[in-house]
């Protein structure tokens, strides 16, 4: 079992029994060394002290199992303001400003942004800034790929 495998099966039930999910693990190289990045998320808005609380969380599991030979650097992180959503989530955003990637472009535009107001298994509303007036588009599921929050100004 490589690294990474050992460190999402030694991390995912902790976190996940402390109310996080295991977004992403990462382990990079480069001039200061070894560096292990994790990623973790929740539905609420993860703060600085929710960092620290997981990074005292996971620090001793990872020094007990050590799953890497050589020194590392730990990185804990969430996925930030704009983090990806799972298009089989996006339910869970209703009202949360989003920008949406399109397989197919609706009236030219293959990214949208906007606040999203209604998921169902075949259909996404989204409420988007038109010039000073609010539109409600509607699009097949289907034909978005990829979600993310979105920051609105």
């Amino acid at each position: 079992m490589d690294a990474i495998s050992q460190v999402l099966e030694i991390l995912t039930p902790p976190l996940k029994k402390a109310g996080y999910e295991l977004a992403e693990v990462k382990l990079t190289r480069d001039n200061e060394g070894l560096t292990l990045h994790i990623y973790v998320d929740r539905d609420a808005p993860i703060s600085l002290d929710d960092i620290v609380k997981v990074s005292d969380l996971i620090n001793p599991l990872l020094d007990e199992a050590d799953p890497i030979a050589e020194p590392y650097t730990l990185d804990v992180s969430s996925l930030g303001s704009e983090k990806p959503i799972p298009l089989d989530r996006l339910e869970h955003y209703l009202h949360y400003h989003v920008n949406l990637h399109l397989s197919k472009p609706h009236e030219g535009q293959n990214i949208l942004e906007g606040d999203l107001e209604g998921v169902t298994l075949s259909e996404i509303k989204l409420l988007v800034a038109e010039k000073t007036r609010k539109k409600e588009i509607s699009l097949p599921r289907g034909d978005v790929d990829k979600a993310r929050l979105a920051i609105k100004f």
